[in-house]
């Protein structure tokens, strides 16, 4: 079993989850990148390891069960373990999104990648998760799921968006219900919003840069064992529910 940090980025072939194998990479880590696309991936970890990284392909479609059971097996078969999962993967649904014209297909797509994809890969680290000393769970979320922020007048909640939105609402959710489950073990799992970043997933519309919102992904990564559990952070601190 392989003594340094073995971590797992999900989406990691570009943008902010290409960032995050970036910056973890950079504290001497080991990372899988998670990509379905074998040329996507392959390509990211030439890039990496070019850049230093010790980086490893991950072939991991989040939406199908035997592709997330044999990225876990790879795991296995490599580290013995897995000390940090970084749920990273997911997708937009596209546009229009207002509530009375969305296609339900839509909705379905965004909820399959962006929460069960989630809890698919999730439970299938699990018991490599457990036996690190230090585990942690990251799962990058966005400002825009915050019912709070939503209906707060004035505040900036983006475009209105039936699927997107809700989806990262739910995702939130389901991040409080497994901090809850695991309260009694080592895992410390959070929701991370990166920001506005500029990535395909917005059309590069964003302000900030994919290294910037690869920060708050980095930073729950490496919460000390007495860090918080179950909560929401952007790179501003807690974010309301």
């Amino acid at each position: 079993m392989s003594e340094e940090t073995i971590a797992l980025v999900t989406g990691a072939n570009k943008g902010i989850g290409y960032e995050i194998a970036a910056g973890l990479g950079a504290l001497g880590w080991s990372v899988g990148v998670g990509v379905r696309d074998e040329g996507r991936r392959e390509g990211s970890v030439e890039k990496l390891r070019a850049a230093g990284v010790d980086a490893f392909g991950v072939p991991l479609d989040v939406t199908d069960d035997a592709s997330v059971a044999a990225a876990a097996e790879l795991i296995e078969e490599r580290a013995g373990r897995l000390d940090v999962l970084v749920n990273n993967a997911g997708i937009t649904g596209g546009v229009p999104q207002t509530p009375t014209t969305v296609d339900p297909a839509t909705m379905r797509a965004a909820v399959e990648t962006n929460v069960i994809g989630v809890i698919r890969v999730t439970n299938a680290m699990l018991p490599l998760l457990r036996r690190s000393a230090s585990p942690r769970i990251v799962n990058m979320s966005s400002t825009v799921g915050s019912l709070t922020r939503q209906t707060t007048p004035g505040a900036e909640t983006g475009p209105i968006s039936a699927a997107y939105a809700p989806s990262k609402t739910f995702l939130n959710a389901v991040t409080v219900q497994y901090a809850k489950e695991l309260r009694d073990t080592n895992i410390l799992i959070n929701a991370g919003c990166p920001g506005f970043c500029a990535t395909d997933l917005n059309g590069f519309r964003g302000v900030r840069t994919p290294e910037q919102g690869a920060a708050i992904a980095i930073r729950l990564a490496t919460l000390p064992d007495d860090g918080p559990t179950g909560q929401f952070f952007d790179d501003a601190g807690p974010v309301p529910w």
